[in-house]
């Protein structure tokens, strides 16, 4: 240990370990042949519970394009958000870092003055430079500003919400807070929707259209889903199809929408050469019960760092590429697919310090030139509450959201959460997913060599459990 914080100072970067996933071209005698760079969809989902997709456990209703996804892809078992809340995990995502560098640890509003910094260097914009389409149709939420735009992030297209689809007059407990609900093309507002029935067709209409106009370059296609977040809405499609209800019938429109995805892309011919990425922001958001996702065996959901707030559905999927059927049960983030689709772009990392790491061993199923980190910091708006290593995870007295056993609420209207404490506990998550058995007095070595890890964190990224403040954190945009 150095005392640095980041995930990438622990490895030596797989860069040879991902055979057949090289972008350099190939000698034939003294001609040069050119190997075209690989396509990158990222579907996004907002607010998805763990066991809320077919090959994770789901019930009453079916997924068969992600269940396929799954078949001809890899299953990541242990994937996790940054966090556990909308726009600081979306942060994580374009920049690879934690939130708390970069500056944004909750979920920006419409009234809120701060957003991406210019400073931070996007997933979109590393790929722009190795002349990349970049597009991205659905939830933003790093910024409505303009300054703070997609557009002004390194994405060529821009169609969907500034965020949250909630934050509109419609809202079941503050609707006067909120203006109109803005839908932007581009950096311009083209209309106020009252009417949201038909957003996952949108974002999968200009998605398609986008593969087509674009199959043959490189393109980079973002799709973050305004839903399963609420409020839930779906087209007439799939409205009443699910034993679920509407929660059901919204996830199977998702479906929907990835396999048009990869159909246009086997139809355009570029499906052996796109890696497609499925993932969500945070776990469910369980006071809003039957509008709400399920985390299956995994603690507690959305806004808080138990398991069911930040472990993640995640598939990947890229035939010949990645080994069809294949499952990864070891430690994974958002922040590792900044760094990994940059690799095999060809793409230059930002100078200044990312805190994910290159996983194209672990899609790849091939050895890494370097070992992986399996250090994680669980940060919440600020708090340190947890640090993981390897099965091990150590939680710091603090307090949460909690329906203590309660049911959520119906009908799209929440129930109030109780503030639980959870005092210092450690849980074997090989063992004890669910995080109920605390063995801190049982390993007090395991606990003492995690609070050091956690000092680390401290010194780089500041606690304000602890009311430390960090001497690696980067500011956001201001207006």
């Amino acid at each position: 240990m150095n005392g640095s914080l980041s995930r990438r100072d622990f490895i030596g970067l797989a860069g040879a370990g991902m055979a057949g996933m090289t972008l350099a071209g190939c000698r034939q005698g003294p001609r040069r042949k050119t190997v075209k760079k690989p396509n990158f969809v990222i579907i996004f989902c907002d607010d998805l519970g763990y066991a809320d997709i077919g090959s994770f456990g789901a019930q009453g209703y079916a997924t068969p394009n992600l269940d396929r996804m799954a078949r001809e892809g890899i299953r990541f078992t242990d994937f996790h958000a940054s966090t556990a809340v909308c726009s600081a995990s979306r942060a994580s995502l374009m920049t690879g870092c934690y939130p708390e560098r970069v500056g944004i640890r909750g979920a920006l509003s419409h009234e809120s003055t701060i957003g991406l910094n210019a400073e931070e260097v996007t997933l979109a914009e590393i790929l722009k430079k190795q002349d990349y389409a970049t597009a991205i149709y659905g939830k933003w939420h790093l910024g409505y500003q303009k300054p703070f735009l997609p557009t002004r992030h390194g994405f060529d297209e821009f169609f969907g919400l500034p965020y949250s689809s909630d934050m509109w007059p419609g809202h079941p407990t503050k609707g006067n807070v909120y203006p109109p609900l803005p839908l932007y093309e581009g950096e311009e507002v083209i209309d106020h929707l009252e009417d949201q029935t038909q957003l996952t067709t949108w974002y999968t209409e200009r998605a398609v259209d986008f593969i087509e106009r674009n199959s043959a370059e490189p393109f980079f296609l973002y799709l973050p889903h305004s839903l399963p977040h609420v409020p839930l809405y779906v087209s007439e499609k799939f409205a009443g199809k699910s034993e679920r209800g509407l929660y059901g019938d919204v996830i199977m429109e998702i479906d929907w929408s990835t396999g048009q995805i990869l159909e246009t892309l086997k139809r355009q011919g570029v499906d052996e050469n796109t890696l497609v990425i499925f993932t969500s922001d945070n776990g469910p958001w369980l006071s809003y019960g039957d509008h709400a996702g399920s985390a299956g065996p995994l603690r507690e959901g959305k806004g808080t760092l138990f398991e069911g707030g930040m472990r993640e559905p995640c598939i990947m999927r890229w035939p010949g590429k990645i080994p069809a059927g294949s499952v990864c049960d070891q430690l994974a983030t958002t922040m590792d697919v900044l760094p990994t689709l940059a690799a095999l772009a060809g793409g230059r990392l930002p100078e200044h310090k990312i805190d994910g790491q290159d996983i194209r061993s672990l899609i790849s199923g091939e050895p890494a030139t370097g070992k992986l980190s399996d250090v994680y910091y669980c940060y919440y708006r600020g708090e340190l509450q947890a640090v993981r290593s390897g099965k091990w995870k150590l939680h710091f007295p603090h307090s949460y959201n909690t329906l203590a056993g309660r049911p959520g609420g119906k009908g799209g209207y929440p129930v109030k959460y109780e503030r639980a404490q959870v005092g210092l506990s450690l849980f074997d998550l090989e063992k004890d997913v669910g995080e109920k058995v605390n063995l801190a007095a049982e390993h007090p070595e395991v606990v003492k060599r995690l609070e050091a890890l956690a000092e680390l964190a401290r010194s780089d990224l500041g606690d304000d459990l602890t009311g430390r403040r960090g001497s690696g954190l980067r500011p956001p945009g201001r207006v």
